[in-house]
């Protein structure tokens, strides 16, 4: 079957830019979300600028059985993955007693179930065409989030599961990259429930930037790429300070950015 990019969470922000990134390389996409006229709006524009038109496959991967039948709409369409990015996931600002038990529960079946099942379900393919895996996590990954408590450990498991990952595929010669961002002006601050000004803002990216340094490093094999400079320095310095500072700091920092939406 023709080897395809696959592309979740492709219809906003870091997705959609990845998927940008991906087609201006030659990558012919599958494009996954749960809009469909935003994923066919960035299918038309891709084909516009001389692109293989992608292909469209709306599906709401929260759902039990949503990878499967993934699977087989992408076996009708006589494709199969080489390439898979997985971007789609969302979060919630909030004391974790206090936020939607249901909606956390989502983010969990999101952020953790379908990335994993996406991740595991087309080795053989990844394997076949010497691709790979763009697994998108978080600097969060690197430390317990106060008031976006579920999130931050989906992205920890995320970091986690995709580093021994890239370890045990390497034989295969399937190479697994996970991509961190800092803060990123998108929808997801809105759906999340805070806004990006201070020093958030200062650390933060443009979604295209971030696209562009985790192709370049999911190109070049490398297990984690951490976007920015500034969000370099800030992992590396969590190593030398005690872990109740950067708790207090994150919980006093998201407590303004919720007390500013």
């Amino acid at each position: 079957m023709r080897p395809v990019t696959l592309v979740t969470g492709a219809s906003a922000g870091i997705g959609a830019e990845l998927a940008r990134v991906f087609a201006v390389h030659g990558h012919e996409l599958v494009l996954v979300a749960r809009r469909a006229e935003r994923l066919t709006a960035l299918a038309d524009e891709i084909a516009a600028a001389g692109h293989t038109r992608p292909i469209v496959l709306p599906a709401d991967l929260e759902s039990t059985g949503a990878v499967a039948a993934l699977a087989a709409s992408l076996t009708a369409h006589g494709v199969e993955p080489a390439v898979v990015v997985n971007n789609a996931g969302f979060g919630l600002m909030g004391a974790a007693a206090e936020l939607s038990h249901a909606e956390q529960l989502a983010m969990i079946d999101l952020n953790i179930r379908a990335l994993t099942e996406l991740s595991l379900t087309f080795v053989d393919s990844l394997t076949r065409h010497r691709g790979g895996l763009l697994n998108v996590a978080s600097v969060v990954a690197f430390m317990p989030g106060p008031r976006m408590a579920v999130y931050c450990a989906t992205k920890a498991y995320v970091l986690s599961f995709s580093q021994a990952l890239h370890q045990e595929l390497a034989g295969r010669g399937v190479r697994v990259t996970t991509l961190c961002p800092g803060p990123v002006a998108t929808e997801f601050q809105s759906r999340a429930g805070f806004r990006l000004d201070g020093p958030q803002g200062l650390l933060a990216l443009p979604a295209r930037r971030v696209a562009e340094i985790g192709y370049r490093g999911f190109v070049r094999g490398k297990r984690v790429v951490i976007a920015g400079f500034g969000n370099r320095i800030a992992v590396a310095l969590l190593r030398f300070v005690p872990s109740a500072l950067p708790l207090a700091l994150l919980d006093r920092g998201m407590g303004r950015m919720a007390h500013r939406t």
